[in-house]
């Protein structure tokens, strides 16, 4: 299996892949984000992503206010930098461009290992390993669609009520 928790798998990746891993590396966004344990989810690494998809990096933080300083100090002067707080209680987010792509640095007081975002994207690395290329594509027409990826998972997988919280149910 890859590990995720490391950038260089990125860079023997598909093109856009080592494109990222070139941004990445290039505006040293990790290693501006170290101390919170930055790993990159969603749909690049997993290569099921579309057209509009944007960069998703999960943090760690102990102090919410820290981490809003330090996205502030380390990316406030990128192009159309926002830094806000999302509907999760005590979660912390900033959006900002970087070369023509959307960056979006999560941060939780919860480890990276444990958000759903991680566990999501195993979950879903695991299914299209066993499902194959054929699966992988019908999920990202249905991405092509305005279909969200844990929705479109429920959808080929027969997965009823909620995907985000039944997909985490599943024995992978």
């Amino acid at each position: 299996m890859i590990d995720f928790t490391r950038l260089d798998y990125l860079n023997s990746g598909n093109d856009k892949q080592k494109w990222v891993y070139r941004v990445l590396i290039g505006h040293h966004v990790f290693e501006k984000l170290q101390r919170f344990d930055p790993i990159l989810t969603g749909t690049i690494p997993i290569n099921i992503d579309v057209q509009a998809s944007d960069l998703d990096i999960i943090c760690c933080f102990a102090s919410a206010d820290d981490f809003k300083c330090h996205l502030q100090e380390a990316f406030g002067m990128a192009e159309d930098f926002k830094l806000f707080t999302p509907k999760r209680t005590g979660a912390v987010a900033a959006t900002f461009m970087l070369e023509g792509i959307v960056l979006e640095i999560y941060g939780q007081p919860v480890p990276v290992r444990e958000q759903a975002a991680y566990r999501h994207m195993i979950i879903e690395y695991k299914i299209l390993q066993e499902k194959g290329e054929a699966f992988r594509n019908q999920i990202i027409e249905l991405k092509k669609q305005g279909i969200k990826t844990e929705p479109a998972f429920g959808k080929l997988l027969g997965i009823e009520g909620d995907a985000y919280e039944n997909l985490l149910k599943l024995n992978y």
